[in-house]
């Protein structure tokens, strides 16, 4: 096992549940829900109608209005999380980055999707000359990375990662490996996602991935673990570290917020859109996350879960943790942020990494909001309802996406 200590040492966040990591965490730890009725178009003739929205994100603090026109919304996510978090870590000022030395390495699920409907949209209403000629640049994965890179002048490393729900998560995880293997000393990492749209809507609604029993009640649509959960609640927004080596961190004077400890990733192999039922891939890819961590099963306290309200997800992912940890899963705490933040597919390991680093630092353990009856099948204890203060020495933070990708980090408590 690499030596290198890595940790995180600035936070950035665009949520529904706060357009910075602070308020986005503080209205996790107190059990605040996000979601709401689906306001970004019509409803009508779409079966689900909750959606969990970014509102009233100040963008203009962030970029001025010529960057904001080249960008499609995920990328103004990302950038305004991105610029949150070297502010946050103390390197935003000119000088402040070693370009050579800093690298960008970022998840996103699918890219531009608001870009393309868009011109799409133009082509059919006013034939090829109505598609505007950013479209591309603005579509394109990697354009956050791009926008960052000019913007920073960063010439290290650049890379997104496209692997579906467990984009964020591996990108964070590969962003470790690319300072543990002495390529870079800063890293800027997450995800980013903004799929709210109605061919996006119309996609997962005809997959049935979706949740449509609550649209009435959408503070009640994500609830991970209850007997009642129907599916996940879309969601955007962005999730963004800033991470460096233990020796760069110290050299400056920087105070971290926890240390990335350990990375794990597999592949079911099994199916394109269903967990492998026992939840082999997942079991190791945790497995791998505590070994590269140098962590033991019996030293980890908390696991913010994939938990995505789905009804095949929530138990394997129990079935997984029970198979990693054996008797000690019953003395872990287990929660679910998608239960107050919905589902960001890409960016979702992004703000779940932000919750899980929150946690470690202020020893709270995030809460699962919704659950008032488990599945007989899930039987661990998730954080019904309310938050608790108590100590935690290490957490996992799981991701599992489409096409059976499997991602975990592990983190420590800072210090520890």
């Amino acid at each position: 096992m690499d030596q290198t200590r890595v940790v995180v040492t600035g936070l950035g966040a665009v949520s529904s549940l706060g357009n910075t990591a602070v308020d986005t965490w503080q209205s996790a730890r107190d059990g605040t829900i996000g979601i709401g009725p689906l306001t970004k178009f019509e409803a009508d003739g779409h079966a689900a109608k909750v959606a969990s929205e970014v509102h009233d994100l100040p963008v203009h603090d962030y970029l001025d209005r010529r960057e904001v026109r080249r960008m499609d919304l995920f990328t103004v996510f990302a950038t305004v999380g991105a610029i949150q978090a070297l502010r946050d870590a103390g390197l935003e000022g000119a000088g402040a980055l070693n370009p050579e030395r800093t690298g960008i390495m970022l998840g996103v699920g699918f890219g531009g999707v608001q870009a393309f409907e868009s011109a799409w949209n133009k082509l059919n209403a006013r034939a090829p000359a109505g598609v505007e000629p950013l479209f591309i640049p603005k579509m394109m994965a990697n354009s956050p990375v791009g926008h960052l890179a000019i913007k920073f002048g960063i010439t290290g490393p650049g890379l997104v990662i496209a692997s579906a729900c467990t984009s964020a998560t591996d990108a964070i995880g590969r962003a470790l490996r690319c300072i543990r293997a002495g390529l870079c000393d800063v890293m800027i990492t997450g995800g980013a996602e903004a799929l709210l749209s109605p061919i996006c809507f119309a996609g997962f609604g005809n997959l049935q991935a979706l949740t449509t029993s609550f649209n009435d009640t959408p503070e009640r649509a994500s609830r991970p673990f209850d007997k009642d959960r129907s599916g996940f609640v879309l969601a955007e927004g962005a999730g963004i570290l800033v991470i460096e080596s233990a020796e760069h961190a110290a050299a400056r004077g920087a105070k971290p917020y926890a240390e990335l400890a350990g990375y794990g990733a597999t592949c079911d192999a099994h199916h394109l859109t269903a967990p492998h039922p026992e939840g082999l891939g997942a079991q190791s890819a945790m497995r791998m996350a505590l070994s590269t961590g140098g962590l033991k099963p019996e030293e980890v306290d908390y696991v913010n879960a994939h938990g995505t309200s789905t009804p095949l997800n929530d138990p394997v992912e129990t079935a997984a943790i029970k198979g990693v940890f054996g008797e000690h899963a019953y003395r872990l705490k287990v929660s679910s942020t998608k239960s107050m933040v919905g589902h960001l597919l890409g960016g979702s390991g992004g703000v779940e990494a932000v919750v899980t680093i929150k946690a470690l630092h202020e020893q709270f353990y995030p809460p699962t909001a919704n659950l008032e009856e488990p599945d007989p099948a899930c039987d661990l204890d998730y954080v019904p309802q309310r938050g608790v203060a108590a100590p935690m020495r290490a957490a996992l933070s799981n991701s599992f996406g489409f096409g059976g990708h499997n991602g975990v980090i592990a983190l420590k408590r800072a210090g520890a």
